[in-house]
């Protein structure tokens, strides 16, 4: 087998540092080079990215039902290394758990004012705001992750090989290009792990900021409290980074889910729960009627491009930013799992439970604004971080709801954090499934300083920019 004719980490290092130097230095500038980037790749690949997107949906559906959907990822038919709830748990945590708390509210509201397809503020907005919002959050990302996570589980369980993102080329093909294209695989999931992951750490902090300054009544706005967030951050990533992945990971998750369940059934019960039931249910059904044609839209004779390019395409490149992440640790987790047990649940499962999410807060919102006070759509358009915190100003136990979902969204980074440090050292060590703490440490560093880069930058434009280059 040939060598990789450098180490990982003498190419992504370098490029990970001049990127979060740039942005410390000159955010702007940093702001400017990513915006220009991703609205070039959009302008001239958007329909690439749409039909690559919705053939990874359909292949993922066919090996389900196919005759390889009964091939077991182990090589003697071992049983599942972690129950069910537990597997769950952990792909959901890091797939996506952040995410879902910054744009449970802020999104449907969004597309409630401005979605293409229906007269903005009507009945029928805020019916198609929670299809397109479970459009981007349902189906399409989990096929992402599952198709990046089987093909390393594959080779890893069934073929011994390591979850290098490379393995399959170098045991699939031989030439003289393979050694160039292996360490290509492996650089450029690192660089997308590294950009992608800092983006959302960003984001994550953006909300608690807005969280506390709601509990407390204090302003956050300062850049110093931006770095203490983000030091304790660190200090609890790296805490549990330095535990073994059957314990950190595992009890994040295990905690992330209960209180994620928990606050979801108390909005549930403390609102119009009929309302909020007929949203899921009427959701469900838009959603499955829909997806087709959503899959193929890209408005090509509309002056609605820039919306597609702003969130759908977006969105899609997002997840395949995280696939590397997402995949190496899926793949880490699911051994003994059948192809068919493992692609419907990586698909299903998340993707029912991000439409019960988002019938619930974003249904609980957009009730707000058609049958209650409203105000919340004027709240969303100036600040996205506000939008969850001044909805549970509506419910009971207001202060209980923001200390629980200030909690829940640091725990979440906490989670995503510690298992990107974790896929992030493994890669930068040949495959090594207990990368050395040293390792971990130098990583935990390097998405601490782009994270400040994006802080430093003060936009959530600026970090969903920086969170898909490695993607694009």
């Amino acid at each position: 087998m040939a060598k990789r004719p450098l180490p990982v980490l003498a190419v992504t290092a370098p490029a990970c540092l001049a990127v979060a130097t740039l942005g410390v230095i000159a955010p702007s500038k940093l702001v400017g080079a990513a915006t220009w980037i991703t609205t070039t790749a959009f302008g001239s690949l958007d329909w690439f990215f749409m039909l690559a997107t919705t053939t990874i949906l359909v292949l993922s559906i066919y090996l389900a039902f196919s005759r390889f959907g009964g091939i077991r990822l182990s090589k003697n038919n071992e049983p599942p290394e972690f129950s069910t709830p537990s597997w769950l748990a952990m792909l959901f945590a890091a797939g996506m758990g952040t995410g879902i708390m910054f744009w449970g509210v802020a999104e449907p509201l969004t597309h409630f004012l401005g979605a293409p397809g229906s007269e903005p503020g009507t009945a029928l907005a805020a019916r198609r705001a929670l299809v397109i919002t479970g459009f981007h959050w349902g189906l399409h990302a989990w096929a992402i992750y599952s198709m990046a996570a089987l093909s390393l589980a594959y080779f890893a369980f069934r073929h011994g090989a390591s979850y290098m993102p490379s393995e399959p080329i170098r045991l699939t093909f031989c030439g003289w290009w393979v050694p160039a294209a292996s360490l290509a695989a492996d650089s450029i999931a690192v660089l997308a792990v590294v950009f992608g992951v800092a983006g959302s750490l960003a984001m994550g902090i953006f909300q608690v900021k807005a969280g506390l300054a709601h509990m407390t009544g204090y302003g956050f706005e300062s850049m110093t409290a931006s770095m203490l967030i983000l030091l304790a951050l660190f200090v609890a990533y790296m805490a549990s980074a330095a535990t073994s992945l059957d314990k950190g990971i595992k009890w994040l998750s295990t905690i992330n889910m209960t209180l994620a369940i928990a606050l979801v059934g108390f909005v549930l019960f403390a609102g119009p729960t009929n309302h909020l039931l007929r949203n899921f249910v009427t959701s469900l059904g838009d959603y499955g009627v829909g997806v087709v044609r959503l899959s193929l839209r890209l408005f090509p004779y509309k002056d609605q491009q820039g919306w597609v390019e702003g969130w759908t395409l977006t969105y899609f490149i997002w997840w395949i930013a995280w696939a590397p992440f997402v995949g190496v640790f899926i793949a880490r987790i699911s051994r003994g799992r059948t192809v068919r047990e493992f692609i419907l649940g990586v698909l299903l499962v998340p993707t029912g439970f991000s439409l019960f999410w988002f019938a619930v807060f974003g249904g609980l919102g957009l009730f707000e604004e058609l049958h209650g006070s409203g105000g919340l759509a004027v709240v969303v358009q100036g600040d996205f971080t506000q939008a969850l915190f001044v909805l549970f100003e509506r419910l009971p136990l207001t202060a209980v709801l923001s200390g629980v979902a200030v909690t829940l969204v640091f725990v979440f980074l906490v989670t995503s954090a510690d298992s990107a440090t974790f896929v992030l050292g493994m890669l930068s060590a040949k495959g090594n499934m207990n990368p050395p703490r040293s390792s971990k440490l130098i990583w935990g560093l390097a998405l601490a300083f782009l994270a400040t880069a994006l802080i430093r930058a003060n936009t959530i434009e600026a970090a969903k920019a920086v969170a898909i280059l490695g993607a694009i």
